[in-house]
C-alpha cells in the first residue's frame, strides 16, 4: 500500500498537527494499512486489542452479536474516522465487532506507538478527550433515541452524526451512501429505510442522489423529532 494513502489519512486527522516530526515519523512506521473487502471484519469481538484504528476510505458499522444470536448496530464510521481508544486505555478484550459495508481501507497503528504519544503529547491527550467525550455522548443519545423516537427520526440522528464535524473533520455536505448501507447501519429493512428517506428528503433536510446522500440542514436532522404516533384509545369499558 503506498505511503501517501496513510498520509493522506494523517493529514486529515486534527491529532498529528501537534506532533513532532520524530512522533510523525513513529506512527507511520508502526502503522499497518490493509485493505479490508466488503463484509469482511476489521477486527472482531473478544480478541485482544492490539491497535488504535483509524479508516482511510471507506465505511465500516459497528455490531454485537449477543449469544442467542441476536444482532446489534452501534454506529457507523466513515472515512477519517478513528476509533478503539477506549479498549486500548483499559487494556480489555474488544466488544463489539467492526465489519467493511464496502470495500474499505484501514490504519492499525500499533500499541507501543499509541501509548507513546499518550505519554509524550499533550495535544494527543486532549484530541483524544474530546474524542471520547463526543462517542459517550453520541451513545447516550443512540439510548435515548431508541426509546423516545420513531425509525424515520432514528434514521435522521444516525445520518446526523456520520456528518459530526468533531469525529470526521474536514469533511463535505456529501456522503457516498447507498440506501442498501444505510440500511445495514440503521438496522433497518431497505424499504424501510428508502421510506424514512423520502420524508427527510420531503422535509427538505436532505438530497437523495444517486449512490450518495447530501445533507442540505444538519441541524434540522440533528433535531428532527418525528416520533411513532402512540396507540389509539381503547373503546372498551369496564362493565
Amino acid at each position: 500500500m503506498p505511503d501517501a494513502t496513510l498520509q493522506t489519512l494523517l493529514d486529515a486527522s486534527p491529532w498529528t498537527r501537534a506532533l513532532t516530526p520524530a512522533q510523525r515519523a513513529s506512527i507511520v512506521a508502526n502503522t499497518l494499512v490493509k485493505r479490508v473487502p466488503a463484509g469482511g471484519y476489521v477486527c472482531r469481538k473478544g480478541e485482544r486489542v492490539e491497535h488504535w484504528i483509524g479508516i482511510v476510505e471507506g465505511l465500516v458499522k459497528m455490531a454485537s452479536v449477543s449469544p442467542d444470536g441476536k444482532p446489534t448496530m452501534f454506529t457507523g464510521i466513515r472515512n477519517g474516522g478513528w476509533f478503539g481508544e477506549g479498549s486500548l486505555l483499559k487494556d480489555e478484550p474488544r466488544r463489539y465487532d467492526i465489519v467493511a459495508i464496502r470495500d474499505t481501507t484501514v490504519a492499525y497503528v500499533s500499541r507501543a506507538a499509541f501509548m507513546l504519544l499518550l505519554d509524550e503529547s499533550v495535544a494527543f491527550n486532549r484530541f483524544l478527550l474530546v474524542q471520547l467525550n463526543e462517542r459517550l455522548a453520541q451513545f447516550i443519545a443512540m439510548v435515548e433515541h431508541e426509546r423516545l423516537l420513531g425509525p424515520d427520526a432514528r434514521l435522521a440522528r444516525g445520518l446526523a452524526w456520520l456528518f459530526n464535524p468533531v469525529l470526521y473533520p474536514d469533511i463535505g455536505p456529501t456522503l457516498p451512501l447507498s440506501q442498501e448501507e444505510l440500511a445495514q447501519l440503521t438496522g433497518m429493512s431497505r424499504q424501510r429505510a428508502n421510506q424514512a428517506l423520502k420524508r427527510l428528503e420531503q422535509a427538505g433536510l436532505i438530497a437523495v442522489e444517486y449512490g450518495a446522500i447530501r445533507v442540505l440542514a444538519l441541524d434540522g436532522l440533528r433535531q428532527y423529532e418525528d416520533r411513532d404516533p402512540a396507540p389509539p384509545p381503547s373503546h372498551d369499558h369496564a362493565r
